[in-house]
């Protein structure tokens, strides 16, 4: 895995965590942290994978 993906999975957990303790602690601006920082890191996870795909220089078939 690489760097980024080790990122992205870390702010997931994180909003994760965030998420749970706001619910725990009846802090709702906690809880909404964590939620945008769980579906954050899942929309950047995957923007960075569909640039990497279309960016992907693919071999050229000669006739």
């Amino acid at each position: 895995m690489s760097r980024t993906d080790w990122i992205c999975l870390a702010t997931v957990i994180l909003g994760f965590a965030l998420f749970l303790y706001g619910a725990n602690m009846f802090d709702a601006v906690v809880g909404w942290i964590g939620v945008y920082f769980f579906f954050g890191g899942i929309l950047f996870f995957l923007v960075l994978q569909i640039y990497d795909e279309l960016t992907k220089k693919g071999e050229v078939q000669k006739p």
